[in-house]
This record gives C-alpha cells, sequence and structure tokens, in this order.
C-alpha cells in the first residue's frame, strides 16, 4: 500500500470500548483503603466518581459501549489519521516501515478528549454540576474544559505551577472554553496552603494538584472530580486509538512488530496498545515499548509497590511502579510525563513483562523531535517526542542489522503550545536531568510502612 495516510470514515468510529480486564492473564491487584487496608468498594468512590465511571473502573466485560452522545461529539475530529513516514524513513535511510497514529487532529491537539468528553458526559447524566481535575503541561486541562462547554458543566483546573508559567497559552486555551484555572500549589485548598507553607516557591506536581481536586472535589456536593490518566476506565476510553489503529494497520496489510508510546500516568500508551494486545497474549512476537523521562523514571527506576496517588495521601492506595507520592519532578518541558507512578493495568503487563520500557534524556528527545519535524512537517508535543526517540532508534536498529521492521508509534498530540522548549532547546538552554537514585530509597524505605 502506497499511501502516507490511512484514513476511516466517520462510520468506522469504534461502537464500543475495549477493556484489557476481561484479557489478563493475571489478576489485578485490588485497590487498598489506607485506613482498613482492604478492598474499597464503590461506596468508597461515589464522593469523587459518578456511579457509571464506577462500574466502568471494575468491569471485566471485553467491550463497554460508547453512548452516541459521545461518538457525536468524536465525530469532531475522530477516526484519526494512521501515517506512514515515508520521509522519515528515507532520512534516516532505514528498512523499517515507520508508522503513527496521529491524535493532534482533535480540537485540544492531543488524546485527552477521547476520555474528557466520556466522563463529561457520564457526570451530566447522573446531575452533577462542576467537574474538578489536575493538569501538567495543559493537555488534560484543555481537553476537559473542551468537553465540559459541550456538556454545560462548570470546570476547575488545578495546574502545576511551572507548567503554568511555562505554557501560558494553554491557560488561555482552557479559559477560552470557559474553565477556571489555577497555579497548584495554591491557596485555594488545605492541601495548597500546606505544601506553600513548607515551601512558598514550590514548582508543584502532578501529586499536589491531584490532592487539591480531590479536596475541593470532596469538599462541595455539587462536584466531582475527574482524572485525565491512571484509572481503568481512563484507559478503556482511550481504546479508541488502537482500534482505529488496528484497523488501519489491516488496511495497509502490515502487522506491527513493535508498538511504542510514552508514559506519563499510562492513558496514551494503553490506548494505542491495549487492543493489540491480545495478539501478544495468543502467542504472536509483538514487542510493546513505554518510553518515559530519565528525569520521572517510574517504571525503569521505581518499585512495584502500594502508594497514594496524591501528595497529601488522602485517595486509596494502587499498586504500581512509583517513585514515591512525595515526588517533586525536576522543571522538564514534558510536563505531561511528570506523574511519579503509572497506572494499575499497565504496570502489571509490565511487572509480567508483556511491556517493556525505555527512559530518556530531554535534550536527544527533542533532537529526535526536530528531525521529525524537518523530515514530516508536524511539530510534536515533548511528551510524544520519547515515543518519537524510540521508534527512530528502532529504525536505526533494523539498519544496522540489515532486517525490516515495522513500527507503530503513538503521537499523541502536536507542540505548538510548547514551542518555548523549543526555543529552549535550539538555543542550547535545554538541560539534562536524571532524578537522583538517593531520592529514590528514601522514598520506597517510607513507602514500606503503608504496604498492605
Amino acid at each position: 500500500m502506497d499511501a502516507t495516510k490511512i484514513l476511516l470514515g466517520e462510520g468506522d468510529i469504534p461502537k464500543a470500548w475495549y477493556n484489557v480486564a476481561a484479557d489478563l492473564p493475571v489478576p489485578l491487584p485490588p485497590v487498598i483503603h489506607p485506613g482498613t487496608k482492604q478492598p474499597i468498594g464503590p461506596g468508597d468512590l461515589a464522593p469523587l466518581f459518578p456511579m457509571a465511571l464506577i462500574l466502568q473502573e471494575v468491569s471485566t466485560e471485553r467491550e463497554v459501549e460508547i453512548p452516541e452522545p459521545v461518538r457525536e461529539v468524536y465525530r469532531l475530529w475522530r477516526p484519526t489519521p494512521l501515517y506512514r513516514a515515508r520521509r522519515l524513513e528515507r532520512v534516516l535511510d532505514t528498512p523499517a516501515r515507520i508508522y503513527y497514529k496521529y491524535e493532534g487532529t482533535s480540537p485540544p491537539g492531543s488524546h485527552k478528549p477521547n476520555t474528557a468528553v466520556a466522563q463529561a458526559f457520564f457526570n451530566k447524566q447522573e446531575g452533577v454540576r462542576r467537574l474538578t481535575t489536575e493538569t501538567g503541561a495543559g493537555q488534560w486541562g484543555s481537553a476537559l474544559a473542551f468537553a465540559c462547554r459541550l456538556f454545560d458543566l462548570q470546570c476547575t483546573v488545578y495546574m502545576v505551577r511551572v507548567s503554568y508559567e511555562q505554557k501560558p497559552y494553554r491557560k488561555v486555551m482552557m479559559q477560552t472554553w470557559g474553565a477556571d484555572v489555577t497555579p497548584s500549589p495554591s491557596e485555594r485548598t488545605n492541601a495548597g496552603r500546606m505544601i506553600r507553607g513548607r515551601d512558598p516557591n514550590s514548582p508543584g506536581s502532578l501529586g499536589i494538584a491531584i490532592s487539591e481536586a480531590v479536596e475541593d472535589a470532596a469538599t462541595h456536593d455539587d462536584t466531582k472530580y475527574s482524572l485525565g490518566s491512571v484509572l481503568n476506565h481512563v484507559l478503556m476510553h482511550q481504546t479508541v486509538v488502537g482500534l482505529e489503529a488496528k484497523k488501519q494497520m489491516e488496511m495497509a496489510g502490515d502487522p506491527p512488530d513493535v508498538i511504542i508510546g510514552c508514559v506519563g500516568g499510562g492513558s496514551n500508551f494503553s490506548g494505542l496498545a491495549f487492543p493489540f494486545m491480545s495478539e501478544k497474549f495468543g502467542g504472536r512476537k509483538v514487542r510493546f515499548v513505554a518510553v518515559e523521562p530519565e528525569a520521572c523514571p517510574s517504571l525503569t527506576r521505581g518499585d512495584y509497590l502500594y502508594d497514594f496517588g496524591d501528595t497529601a495521601a488522602t485517595t486509596p492506595l494502587i499498586k504500581m511502579y512509583t517513585l514515591g507520592h512525595t515526588f517533586m519532578p525536576a522543571p522538564i518541558h514534558a510536563g505531561g510525563l511528570r506523574y511519579h507512578g503509572d497506572a494499575p493495568l499497565l504496570c502489571l503487563l509490565y511487572h509480567h513483562k508483556y511491556i517493556e520500557a525505555v527512559a530518556y534524556q530531554q535534550r536527544t528527545v527533542f533532537d529526535a523531535a526536530l528531525q521529525f519535524a524537518r523530515a514530516e512537517g508536524i511539530i510534536p508535543a515533548p511528551e510524544s517526542a520519547h515515543a518519537l526517540r524510540k521508534a527512530i532508534d528502532e529504525a536505526l536498529e533494523a539498519k544496522k542489522e540489515g532486517r525490516p521492521r515495522t513500527i507503530l508509534f503513538g503521537l499523541s498530540g502536536h507542540g505548538h503550545f510548547d514551542l518555548g522548549a523549543y526555543e529552549a532547546h535550539l538555543a542550547g538552554r535545554l538541560e539534562d536531568f536524571a532524578y537522583p537514585e538517593e531520592a529514590i530509597n528514601t522514598a520506597m524505605r517510607e513507602l514500606a510502612a503503608i504496604q498492605p
């Protein structure tokens, strides 16, 4: 097939999400109540989430129907294109065939609306008036602001302070859709005031912003909390990406040998990879590679332990690869990849070696982003560029071996609001940072005390 773009019609938008929990080769460890040390029930989650999402969170059904109002909104940008990166292949002089599923065509410019729209719909159905959330680089916050506007919900976003300052136009995007955006840590919550009391100049973290958003939701009867990654239902909503990609790769007649995605919390990688995962469970030799920054190496250097999802330790305990909930990230520009842990479903599969993981420093990631932009034209989001870096390395390895391979990676969004990072890289001001081993060891010792 000679096409550069492999396109589907609106009739090909999936009618159901794929739930990998139905096909897991090993059971998922339960979510634990930190007080009782017993598995939580639906009632424990009810203050934060609508019942429809709670039922999806614990579902073991292989397919969960996508409501028609959600599919109607999806039609604004779905199906998204699958590209064959022919120009990049020529630049690399590789026998590899490189494909990328591009999610930057959504109104907010990333994959995040796939779950934001679904979450806004289910909350609206149950009479919720306002949603609170956190955001790192702003992709998730802008997606939820967009979704809330479409379903007439109020939206409050706690944005990690360093990203609030680095990426002002994502804040403007959220405000354009009507969201209330606050830099975190803030003075609006007890959690924020506590952090600022200890460090008035705190750059913030996703863990801190989660604490603020959860506290805000839990203290207002008309409000629920919305999370853009990590949870089972969020990953399931993102499988529209992989379901479409699977059909498009079949149209190309070129099944992937390696599937690559960046990982912060896990929604982007899992959305692309999980619909293909059943092939690996069935014995097909396909590799899955999760890519993260050296500054936040949860999978590659963290431990598989129970941990809180937020800095203030207000959430249930979930088993995941973690750097510890008190993790304070360096102010790298891949703001969406700075979470201390990862999705339990992804971590389980990584723990049992169904998934590989690799970490990169940010300068080599931006080198790959420039190479891609100059060949293919699209400026990748810094987060997406991590997957791109690995895809290029795989293609170069194929060149060295003299053997072709088919590479599929997720280009989860564009970098039009991340040009400050590109400016810093082009000027030679971007610095590499590896998270200190001593900090990881300290966090692991502290986590030993809270294990069930």
